[in-house]
């Protein structure tokens, strides 16, 4: 078995070399990366954002060979991958035993932090997740994230279960950095139009939990930062389509704040803009 350094490093360097990799083969991908930081980030010119789209593919390549890595890992393994940062607010959370959802982004590490929970605490969570389209791909990567005891809860009509967690005190977590175009709300997103999920919103003032953001951001030695932000505070009014349309920008607008930190570690390989911008992808 290799060492945990040798293993990190590994995952960087290969990792980083598939991605450079994927960057060349991939050119309908590629001109999705450049499109969005080019209408996210006008002020780049061609060659800092065709510097910077190399980056995310890198990113996106090593959480690839992380994804491969993670089959094999023990939960020693997970331990000494990951660091903490503000901690304190996910256990204040847990504290008030009204649940916790722990909003994130694919940005980093999401794959390996969401791992870090059942490994580290011996607490499991239920992740919020889309089917992929090809059984082998879904069979795979479902044994991968609940091999430490995590649940998967598919999107589709899975409101009534993500309240009943909640209710009995359980961890949702959830990415919600998706463009939605069924139900969805509109928000801005680095300034531009955008939709997003309210499920976020609306389970937070249904069962009264905490709405934790936690992002998994790989750090400079590859090693993960788990940072788990304070509560994203909830309005709460009379008129509940305005507040589900504040509450989910309020947590839109904190997943940008991060993205705009580590831009090199967001997934850009998606639409994010498709529904207000279509001709942004041809």
């Amino acid at each position: 078995m290799l060492s945990p350094s040798i293993a990190r490093l590994s995952a960087l360097s290969i990792g980083s070399a598939l991605g450079r990799a994927l960057y060349l083969a991939d050119g309908s991908h590629r001109r999705i990366v450049r499109r969005n930081l080019s209408f996210a980030y006008p002020e780049l010119d061609a060659d800092q954002c065709r510097r910077l789209a190399g980056r995310v593919f890198q990113n996106y390549g090593i959480n690839l060979f992380e994804l491969f890595q993670m089959k094999f890992m023990q939960p020693e393994d997970v331990v000494r991958r990951v660091r903490f940062y503000g901690l304190e607010n996910f256990r204040d959370a847990l504290q008030r035993k009204r649940g916790v959802i722990a909003v994130s982004a694919h940005l980093g590490s999401w794959e390996l932090g969401v791992q870090a929970l059942p490994c580290v605490f011996g607490t499991h969570l239920t992740a919020v997740a889309k089917k992929f389209k090809s059984n082998f791909i879904e069979n795979w990567i479902h044994a991968v994230r609940t091999r430490f005891g995590n649940a998967i809860l598919y999107k589709k009509d899975s409101l009534a279960d993500m309240t009943k967690i909640l209710r009995g005190g359980g961890i949702l977590a959830i990415l919600v950095d998706m463009a939605r175009r069924k139900d969805g709300v509109d928000v801005r997103f680095f300034g531009k139009k955008a939709t997003a999920t309210p499920a976020v919103a609306m389970l937070a003032l249904r069962c009264r939990s905490a709405v934790i953001p936690t992002f998994c951001i790989r750090e400079r030695d590859g090693q993960i930062g788990i940072h788990a932000e304070p509560a994203v505070a909830m309005r709460r009014t009379k008129d509940l389509r305005a507040d589900l349309v504040a509450n989910t920008q309020r947590i839109t607008d904190v997943v940008e704040a991060m993205v705009r930190r580590h831009p090199e570690q967001w997934f850009w390989l998606m639409r994010r803009w498709k529904e207000h911008y279509p001709e942004l992808y041809g």
